[in-house]
């Protein structure tokens, strides 16, 4: 008799096994505290870009409930007034949702899959150095508001701590990525970091992730412009192109074969670039007889306002343009998302340098050409 209902309690959890759905996923949730908030929608991903999927209200209770289909592990944001959601989900799983709409963090519980448990594992980790940062932040307002005249002193005296942080966060988050390879939170970890600090990182992640996890869309994207990159890493031989001045003149990058030329990649619109100009202009005048040249490339389209920013900011070297912005075709081939952005060539051709600036720039040059 015994047998027999044992048969019958495996039937009966073998019948609900076999109901779960495994050709969609679930995310149930619960904000707390929502206010006047009710609309929660969904977000997932389309053509590398996120899009709105879905959307519902909120019960009296504060809960919610989306089911989904996907056609593979993928990224999905659960969004509710000022508040967003990260989530990773594949067909098959029932994902728990958490958080209170009070918390300025955003912090939520998130469980049910091994990728959101993961994911949430990342989050626990930037959570505890957030309120690191937020406490010194409290420290140094609160000291500022006792002694204002030193405020400058006070940011300097805390700014190693602050520094401290960030380093040890980004080393965490790159141990995360290691530990966790072959998974899209390992996948969104690296993304968090700075692409230009941890370019490098990057690329070496491209390579290992394009065989890991295939099939996602964001990843293939990822991997197509980390192997484009890979051709601008240092090491490599720079790119040849050739640009026109403002008087029509072309010049090649070919032109300054056998010196170290700094291609130094501005606009007259960018304060960070026009801030950075009188330390390049002083490393300019040290090094410009010792082998050193700079070659100027504006992204600017305003040819008269380029033109004003070079001769306001004494910037005395050789300077071209597409005048395209973003859009030019050496731009694109340097892979310069931001500005300023540099490469220091050698006299070979190859890219010796990336993004040195001020004291960095000086001490390179000084150990390479004095």
């Amino acid at each position: 008799m015994k047998l027999k209902n044992l048969s019958l309690i495996a039937l009966i959890a073998v019948a609900f096994t076999a109901c779960k759905p495994k050709d969609s996923f679930t995310i149930d949730g619960t904000f707390q505290n929502p206010g006047t908030e009710k609309k929660v929608i969904l977000y997932g991903m389309q053509s590398s870009q996120i899009v709105a999927i879905d959307s519902t209200n909120l019960s009296e209770k504060g809960e919610f409930k989306f089911i989904r289909k996907t056609p593979s592990v993928d990224f999905f944001r659960v969004s509710i007034g000022n508040h967003e959601y990260m989530l990773i989900a594949k067909n098959g799983d029932e994902i728990k949702l958490e958080a209170d709409l009070t918390d300025k963090s955003m912090a939520y519980k998130i469980s049910g899959a091994n990728e959101v448990e993961k994911l949430s594992e990342l989050n626990a980790i930037r959570n505890t150095y957030a309120k690191q940062v937020e406490q010194l932040q409290a420290d140094f307002e609160a000291k500022v508001a006792t002694q204002p005249q030193n405020r400058a002193a006070i940011l300097e005296e805390l700014k190693p701590k602050y520094e401290s942080y960030t380093n040890q966060l980004n080393s965490s988050i790159i141990k995360f990525a290691k530990d966790n390879k072959g998974t899209l939170a390992s996948f969104y970890a690296m993304n968090t970091l700075s692409p230009q600090e941890f370019e490098a990182e990057l690329v070496k992640f491209a390579d290992e992730v394009k065989t890991e996890i295939k099939g996602n869309a964001t990843v293939d994207t990822f991997v197509k412009q980390m192997a484009l990159l890979k051709t601008v890493q240092v090491g490599q031989i720079a790119p040849a192109f050739t640009i026109n001045t403002a008087d029509g003149k072309a010049v090649s990058l070919s032109d300054y074969k056998g010196k170290y030329v700094l291609v130094d990649f501005w606009a007259s619109w960018c304060q960070p670039c026009r801030q950075e100009n009188p330390n390049v202009v002083k490393v300019y005048n040290k090094y410009k007889t010792k082998n050193f040249d700079i070659l100027g490339v504006s992204l600017d389209t305003d040819k008269a306002a380029w033109s004003g920013a070079i001769k306001a900011d004494g910037l005395t070297w050789t300077h071209v343009s597409e005048l395209k912005d973003f859009n030019g075709e050496t731009v694109r081939k340097y892979q310069v998302q931001a500005i300023p952005t540099s490469y220091l060539i050698d006299p070979t051709g190859k890219i010796a340098a990336k993004n040195l600036r001020g004291d960095e720039l000086d001490a390179f040059l000084a150990k390479t050409l004095l």
